[in-house]
């Protein structure tokens, strides 16, 4: 274990077992490396990493503090891994996207109100009638994240951000199959509008899963075509 991984080590069981606490200072630099046994060029790199992560907050002038330790913030800080992930690591993550896609519409379900209920269904009707794929992107994007937000989870709500960001990369409407997906998404967002609007959590969670199976399937079709290099002739 290198010196940073020491420190990084040390400085996250000092918060996991409650010595230092959401909003407390950390100890001044010289107790923290003889305690951790490092150097001080180490210790500063751990909490650059650690910072990155949301755990600690630099403050300037008045030292190094732990963060709140809010549970949506933290995720959030996901994306600096996950937006590095190739194709076939998006469509791993599509099923855990898939099953709280689901729960969160079955929770919007039962949550949303009418003024909400209004906004969503303007969402999803301007984006039937964009043909832009920027546009469209964007407004799915607000579709999506404004049920998550109605369903009353932070924490959902933000890890869902992070696995729904990284798969908008990929412009599925721009393949050849483009305007057919447009149309099945169009559905597909339809249904879970419908059901929402009838209050009914179990359809709202069968429609936001079918139609989450259909987004993957769709990326699918953005994996290279496979080339036979043993036909190939040299020139």
């Amino acid at each position: 274990m290198s010196a940073v991984d020491r420190a990084v080590d040390g400085l996250r069981r000092m918060i996991s077992s409650g010595r230092l606490s959401a909003g407390d200072r950390l100890p001044p630099e010289s107790d923290l490396c003889a305690e951790l046994g490092i150097s001080r060029s180490s210790l500063r790199e751990a909490v650059r990493m650690l910072a990155a992560l949301g755990v600690v907050e630099s403050r300037h002038g008045s030292g190094t503090f732990v963060s709140q330790l809010r549970p949506a913030e933290m995720i959030g800080s996901l994306s600096l891994t996950v937006e590095l992930l190739p194709l076939d690591g998006v469509l791993e993550l599509f099923e855990a996207r898939r099953v709280l896609e689901a729960h969160a519409a079955a929770q919007a379900a039962a949550r949303i109100t009418p003024d909400e209920l209004t906004a969503l269904v303007a969402i999803m009707e301007a984006l039937e009638a964009t043909d832009d794929p920027d546009e469209g992107s964007e407004l799915n994007h607000r579709f999506h994240s404004e049920i998550a937000r109605i369903a009353g989870n932070p924490s959902i709500e933000s890890l869902l951000a992070v696995l729904s960001d990284r798969s908008r990369a990929y412009q599925v409407y721009l393949l050849p199959e483009g305007p057919a997906m447009k149309r099945e998404s169009d559905a597909g967002h339809r249904a879970i509008a419908e059901s929402l609007t009838q209050r009914d959590p179990a359809a709202a969670a069968a429609a936001a899963a079918a139609h989450l199976a259909c987004s993957a399937r769709w990326l699918e079709a953005c994996r290279p075509p496979v080339i036979d290099r043993g036909s190939s002739t040299a020139v």
